[in-house]
């Protein structure tokens, strides 16, 4: 039988070396930006007629005193165009598109979207409150549904520390996406963070509820060895089920409309951290905290 429990260690540093590595990224050069929805703004998608380059556009914009415009060029030869909001949304609209249309010749304007600052920050509050309400609805319910063996709290605490490790897998591989391509922290991708907590949640409560089982039958008298049969015995379920999501996910990253590209990326980071961190890590919590050894990794290698 694997014995995946004593293999904890390695699983928390692969972990701690991937969130590292996305945040001190982040942190060097914040290529995630937060999007209009969360931060108020001004964004375009615009056509020229004639041949320009991302400078060009910037040396126009900052004639009108947008020197700090955010100009991203696209393979079919569009541009993303993204300024700070003005008080007055619609006279800005007609400034920035006429000075392009004067200097460059605007064939086609896709898109133009424009958030005020009181709407970006009550997009915050509310995807805060979300987060928080998800979060504390998991603890009652784990606390709940895990009543009948001791020290529940414990579960329902390792299932948070599993999400959060979730949240920062997705939030630091995007990151570093975010250097090689545009990705932004929008209304969709906020949507995938939330759809990320249901399904992980749910697969760490399949684990829980076959380590419940195993407990209350008396499968073994030692905790850690019950732990570990449990992961051999949802292994198989919870790959196949992750494997059958990755490959829908996989067929609308490649045909799916664009505007839900970021749902989709963010979903698929997390389903496959969910899995993960189902088995590998908010188990190997509980094994931890039950033996006093959430400190001493190097008990990895014994």
């Amino acid at each position: 039988m694997v014995d995946f429990v004593n293999l904890r260690a390695k699983y928390f540093i692969a972990s701690g070396i991937i969130i590292l590595a996305g945040l001190i990224g982040q942190f060097i050069s914040p290529d995630l930006r937060w999007g209009i929805e969360f931060s108020s703004g001004v964004t375009a998608t615009i056509e020229f007629d004639s041949q320009v380059t991302e400078d060009d556009i910037k040396n126009t914009l900052s004639q009108i005193g947008y020197t700090d415009a955010i100009v991203q060029s696209f393979s079919d030869g569009s541009f993303f165009i993204r300024l700070p909001a003005s008080e007055n949304l619609e006279s800005q609209r007609g400034e920035i598109l006429g000075i392009l249309e004067e200097k460059h010749g605007i064939s086609n304007a896709f898109e133009f979207t424009a958030v005020s600052p009181v709407i970006a920050s009550e997009t915050v509050r509310n995807a805060i409150v979300a987060v928080i309400a998800a979060v504390i609805g998991i603890l009652i319910y784990i606390s709940w549904a895990f009543r009948q063996i001791p020290r529940t709290f414990r579960y329902s605490m390792a299932a948070i520390i599993a999400l959060a490790h979730d949240l920062l897998i997705v939030i630091s591989i995007t990151a570093l996406i975010a250097k090689i391509m545009p990705f932004e922290i929008s209304s969709m991708y906020l949507v995938g963070l939330l759809t990320v907590l249901g399904y992980s949640v749910n697969d760490t409560i399949v684990v829980f509820d076959r380590l419940r089982e195993n407990i209350l039958k008396g499968v073994t008298k030692d905790f850690v060895t019950t732990v570990n049969f449990s992961i051999i015995e949802t292994l198989g379920r919870s790959v196949n089920t992750s494997l059958t999501t990755l490959l829908v996910l996989a067929a609308l990253i490649f045909l799916g409309p664009e505007s839900t590209k970021p749902f989709i990326i963010v979903l698929t980071i997390g389903v496959i951290s969910g899995t993960y961190s189902s088995l590998f890590i908010a188990s190997q919590l509980i094994v931890s905290w039950e033996t006093r050894s959430l400190g001493k990794l190097n008990e990895a290698d014994a």
